[in-house]
């Protein structure tokens, strides 16, 4: 096809504001799907996806629309929109020329909607903003028409009103995709540069590879190669996303496609390389992506030791349709062998542990997530911390820094003295506030990333009753009095329960952690003790009492002597329990740790 008949963009938005009911409807619209095979979510085919009803993988479709009597190719990216997605969305927009920046008409501009814009903005693509929701009967259209022109600096007098829902408008949308978004600016008759912008793997073909073809044609049975890697590949077949996968016989510049190629390994493949002819003419890289930064970490030990194998196995898998998911052997003395894994974020976290207990029947003990920390050595040399119990002794280096992130909060404007309180508290500094309409404002804050992991976004949701929404990104590592707690069970130092924090902080959080750690260790035949301490310095202390089993309950009256006998013994049994007995620690007293105080 032509490249002036082809467009590509992709749907960016925040969570829930109704993306991948869009892509339903445009597929509706244009007849890509039988109305028997039309269901809810159709470009999200993860089991986790739809349960929760939210992307969680970026999804590409190429649709055909009917513009002024000439048919159009356009192909649609639709993205995640929660903030641990946003290598998702960088990577979609990379493959395209525009975006749809679709607003919720009640809800107004949220965070996500601000990053996502600003990210489609800094590579200099075309937006379309589009009013969703003007159904409903709390719809503000006109309002938020104004917020996107304050907050975004886009002009949005003429943005349109739809109703992804019941498909009202959904066609003005094609229609604009076509007058608005510029064609491809590829050249088909060039040498072939192609840019790779996802990959999955499958059991039965290996990996299949997402192309954006830039400049050139791909053809059934060329031999390609990849600049970043300089491996070589045989295309054996080559096809477009209807929105099943359909077969081709080529693709030429400006078109959205897959390419199978029996590629044995995820690890072959690097999303942001340039795919060419590998007899053909040198050709200079196209721009690619930054390697996903990983800014939560945490450890995933077998319940039953024997499960080690199946862990690994079980994270490989996964890793292989994820490739934003890292791991690493990793030992504990509490909990044996193990894995540490790096997240995106703490709802990646969460997804992916969901996935290895259901698709991989594991059960597995989680440590609460940790951030990256870096130490300056004496010889002024940065290392990373990946885990609390890595941390040499404070002799050892000059200063220990910490991730901060600049974070922007949107909230209805009779919040801002409580969401200020909760930033001072989690020790923010005041970056900017902006008024976005008389009753939203924007509040920008530098908060430590281990603050918000903590329990601010929890907080962030009660205080402003659920209406606040948070997006951040990491600005620096900044050096600061922390401290690592280790956290003692009946005096043995349990790792995977230790944290850094602030040295202020540390003495209210060891006794919130104690306090939630009691609740959640059942009672032994033994007291249980729990300590939390600085270096050798005890901070914290609460003991858990030992459960009590009658043991004179057999006796049927007679001499007081005997009852006496049996809870002497009991005691002394007691006694050498006390010494040797180990402590059980459940599941949920790990994340006790993340938890924030009772209040």
């Amino acid at each position: 096809m032509d490249t002036k008949h082809i467009r590509n963009f992709s749907i960016i938005a925040h969570i829930d504001h109704g993306k991948s009911t869009l892509a339903d409807r445009m597929l509706e619209t244009t007849g890509s799907v039988e109305k028997r095979d039309m269901r809810d979510q159709l470009l999200d085919d993860m089991e986790l996806e739809r349960e929760r009803g939210i992307t969680i993988k970026a999804r590409a479709v190429t649709i055909y629309h009917e513009f002024q009597g000439e048919n159009y190719q356009l192909n649609l990216i639709d993205t995640p929109g929660h903030v641990d997605f946003n290598y998702e969305v960088e990577k979609s927009l990379q493959a395209c020329e525009g975006a749809v920046l679709l607003v919720d008409a009640s809800q107004g501009v949220e965070a996500q909607t601000v990053a996502n814009a600003y990210l489609a903005i800094e590579q200099d693509q075309e937006i379309i903003p589009v009013l969703n929701k003007v159904d409903l009967a709390h719809a503000r259209p006109d309002e938020i028409a104004e917020e996107i022109e304050n907050s975004l600096a886009i002009e949005a007098t003429d943005a349109l009103q739809i109703s992804a829902k019941t498909g009202k408008g959904v066609a003005e949308v094609l229609d604009r995709v076509v007058e608005r978004i510029p064609a491809p600016s590829g050249d088909p008759e060039g040498p072939l540069r192609a840019l790779i912008f996802d990959a999955v793997y499958d059991e039965y073909r290996g990996v299949i590879v997402y192309l954006r073809l830039f400049d050139g044609a791909l053809r059934k049975r060329d031999l390609v190669k990849m600049l970043g890697s300089d491996a070589e590949y045989e295309a054996l077949e080559i096809g477009r996303f209807a929105p099943k996968m359909v077969k081709s016989d080529d693709l030429s510049a400006g078109e959205v496609g897959y390419l199978v190629s029996n590629i044995k390994r995820l690890g072959d493949v690097r999303v942001g390389d340039t795919l060419t002819l590998s007899k053909g003419p040198e050709v200079a890289m196209l721009e690619g992506y930054q390697e996903p930064k990983h800014m939560v970490f945490a450890d995933f030990y077998p319940t039953n030791p024997g499960d080690y194998v199946h862990l690994r196995d079980a994270l490989e898998s996964l890793s292989l349709s994820d490739s934003s998911l890292s791991f690493f052997p990793e030992t504990s003395d509490a909990l044996g062998f193990g894995f540490r894994c790096g997240f995106l974020g703490l709802l990646h976290m969460e997804i992916i542990q969901q996935r290895l207990e259901r698709e991989h029947d594991l059960d597995m003990i989680q440590t609460a997530p940790s951030v990256t920390y870096k130490i300056r050595k004496h010889e002024g040399e940065l290392e990373e911390i990946r885990s609390p119990g890595t941390l040499p002794e404070r002799d050892k280096f000059e200063a220990l820094l910490e991730p901060i992130v600049r974070a922007t909060m949107m909230i209805p404007t009779e919040y801002i003295g409580v969401l200020m309180q909760i930033c001072v508290e989690h020790r923010g500094i005041f970056i900017r506030q902006e008024h976005l309409s008389p009753t939203r404002v924007q509040l920008t804050y530098d908060i430590p990333l281990a603050e918000i992991i903590y329990d601010f976004y929890d907080k962030l949701k009660s205080a402003t009753r659920g209406f606040g929404t948070l997006n951040y990104e990491i600005v620096e590592f900044k050096e600061d009095n922390l401290v690592k707690m280790r956290l003692l069970v009946n005096g043995d130092d349990v790792d995977a329960l230790s944290s850094i924090c602030h040295a202020d902080q540390a003495q209210m959080r060891g006794r919130a952690i104690l306090k939630k750690l009691r609740k959640e260790i059942p009672r032994h035949l033994f007291e249980v003790r729990l300590q939390a301490a600085i270096g050798s310095k005890i901070i914290a202390r609460e003991s858990i009492a030992a459960l009590r089993k009658d043991v004179t309950a057999k006796c049927y009256g007679g001499d007081i002597t005997r009852k006496r006998k049996l809870l002497e013994k009991q005691k002394a049994g007691k006694r050498r329990m006390r010494q040797v007995g180990s402590v059980e620690i459940p599941q949920k007293a790990f994340l006790a740790v993340l938890g924030g105080d009772e209040k």
